[in-house]
């Protein structure tokens, strides 16, 4: 008799390791929140560290309901259509991660058709020769485009106060990043700068990987494009878990993302106004 129940918890065993077992259903989408697909996975810097640290950030709003995937190779316009907003924080390396033509048109007509897009730190370097996600981010790091200094503190200079994201906040300072410098740039008008920083040429020591003459010069930190009827919010910001912690950091990531959705409606951080907390 004993033999007669080995059987079917081995059976089971099996199924549910090879995901034959059908999982129970998800609680279905809030429609009252903004919901957020975040694609990662893959990447040169921490995606376990920061990927958690990004949906907090969101979640914490009250405005968005958050999810992750870790392989979006194999997508389709079905997997992203019950979302508002993409997060990227994935980066290929080489042709072995790359997505597919299906799983990049997904996200082009995905945008293309009126959706967001937020794209975070180094994922402004994935997909090199993907020209419409070049025009989505409007700058990319790119062989021979893209380098930067030791991190180190430095202050983030708000170019367009009057813009939804950067509207009511101030010029703030970032602990300690990296300020990404010579990104190579789609044509002038495509993409609109809201914030830059000094890039100081003296701190990279003689090391730098591109020329860079003069003493230094301002670069694009936060940025915005647009592609079709869509929307993207673009950060150079948060290197690791440490940075994507930092009040500058958490503030513009979800007003950039609530703008990229639909309508900025997040208050800025009393800190970060110059006026006390009512």
């Amino acid at each position: 008799m004993k033999r007669l129940f080995v059987v079917p918890i081995v059976v089971l065993y099996w199924l549910s390791a090879t995901g034959l077992l059908s999982a129970q259903p998800g609680p279905p989408p809030d429609p009252s929140k903004i919901q957020v697909l975040i694609i990662t996975g893959q990447n040169v810097h921490d995606w376990r560290g920061t990927t958690p640290v990004l949906k907090q950030i969101l979640e914490d709003t009250k405005k968005f309901e958050v999810r992750i995937v870790e392989e979006f190779r194999g997508a389709g316009p079905e997997t992203l259509a019950n979302y508002d907003l993409v997060v990227v924080n994935y980066y290929n390396r080489g042709d072995k991660d790359r997505w597919g033509e299906r799983d990049q048109k997904a996200l082009e007509d995905f945008v293309g058709s009126g959706k967001g897009l937020v794209i975070y730190h180094i994922s402004l370097g994935a997909f090199d020769g993907w020209t419409e996600y070049e025009k989505m981010s409007g700058g990319n790091w790119r062989p021979n485009n893209g380098h930067h200094s030791a991190a180190h503190a430095f202050t983030v200079d708000i170019k367009d106060p009057n813009h939804a994201i950067t509207h009511g906040l101030k010029s703030f300072a970032v602990p300690k990043d990296e300020l990404y410098a010579n990104l190579r740039w789609q044509p002038e008008g495509t993409y609109h700068v809201l914030a830059t920083a000094y890039d100081d040429h003296a701190l990279y020591n003689g090391r730098a990987r591109q020329p860079i003459p003069g003493p230094g010069i301002h670069q694009p930190i936060l940025w915005t494009t647009e592609y079709g009827k869509g929307r993207v919010f673009v950060t150079t910001l948060g290197h690791g878990p440490e940075e994507v912690r930092g009040l500058g950091f958490k503030a513009t990531f979800a007003r950039g993302a609530e703008w990229a959705a639909g309508k900025v409606t997040l208050p800025i951080p009393p800190e970060m106004t110059g006026q006390p907390a009512q």
